[in-house]
């Protein structure tokens, strides 16, 4: 299989840069995406959550396979610490979510993937894989936040350039040849578009790698977190309008409340009548 580009985009604090390399490779990467100040809250907090998973044997699992059980994960970010919330609704990755999908847009799930010396790939898949073929157009970003430096050696996404071009998702049997690795230091932001093929890379270092990764999809799908069961009451309480519309709780068509996009106390009603 031959793909459309050969050569990956290269980190770059132009936007408009990133723009074309979105367009053109299914991928950027947007350099000092995250304050410094920012990006060292975002890293205390997950490897605090991190830590106590293991602490309390609370690990579980990926089975979308192939990472050999080493790498750790951890769903359900926005729960874990208000720091993610304020991630997950970052100007800048927003951005890229309103060119890509319009709003409103859905946040489908809120992931840390952490590899470790000895963690394999795992399968090389698209993100929007379940969305029926052809895919005529993205139907999801993958807001990727580099917690630590992504290096050839620890575990950096690798892709499939041009992929996202065949609008499809990789059959089992196809050959990919050999995938380019997005090497980026930490602070920096990878935004995919759905359509890419891609997996982390095999660690083969004795440093943990962690990356935050934020799937935001068209308001017509499902999501992979099931917010209303998991997400803490605090987001309900505290968390802002963007962010309730992303987690699906300020419904602009789909998954109305009798008809409005939120619960109304009958006091409310009344004054408005």
């Amino acid at each position: 299989m031959s793909a459309h580009v050969t050569e990956g985009p290269v980190p770059t604090r132009d936007l408009e840069t990133a723009d074309h390399d979105l367009a053109e490779h299914g991928v950027c990467v947007v350099l000092d995406a995250m304050e410094t100040s920012f990006h060292d809250e975002v890293r205390r907090a997950l490897y605090h959550a991190a830590d106590g998973d293991v602490r309390r044997a609370r690990t579980r699992d990926y089975a979308y396979g192939g990472d050999d059980h080493v790498n750790q994960r951890l769903w359900n970010l926005p729960s874990r610490d208000p720091v993610f919330c304020e991630l997950a609704e970052h100007p800048l990755g927003l951005r890229f979510v309103e060119q890509t999908l319009g709003w409103p847009a859905l946040l489908s799930s809120m992931s840390a993937n952490i590899t470790a010396g000895g963690g394999g790939s795992m399968v090389v898949h698209a993100d929007q894989g379940y969305v029926p073929e052809p895919w005529h157009r993205p139907h999801g970003i993958n807001i990727a936040w580099c917690v630590d430096d992504f290096t050839l050696t620890n575990g950096a996404t690798r892709y499939v350039p041009g992929s996202h071009r065949h609008q499809r998702n990789r059959r089992a049997d196809e050959e990919l040849g050999e995938l380019a690795p997005l090497v980026a230091p930490a602070g920096s932001m990878i935004a995919m578009e759905g359509r890419l093929w891609h997996t982390n890379g095999a660690n083969t270092d004795d440093t943990r790698r962690a990356g935050i990764f934020a799937w935001y999809t068209l308001p017509i799908y499902l999501p992979q977190e099931n917010w209303f069961l998991s997400a803490s009451p605090s987001i309900r309480q505290f968390g802002s309008d963007t962010l309730q519309t992303l987690l699906g709780f300020r419904p602009r068509v789909l998954g109305r409340i009798n008809g409005l996009d939120r619960l109304e106390r009958v006091a409310d009603v009344d004054e408005k009548s």
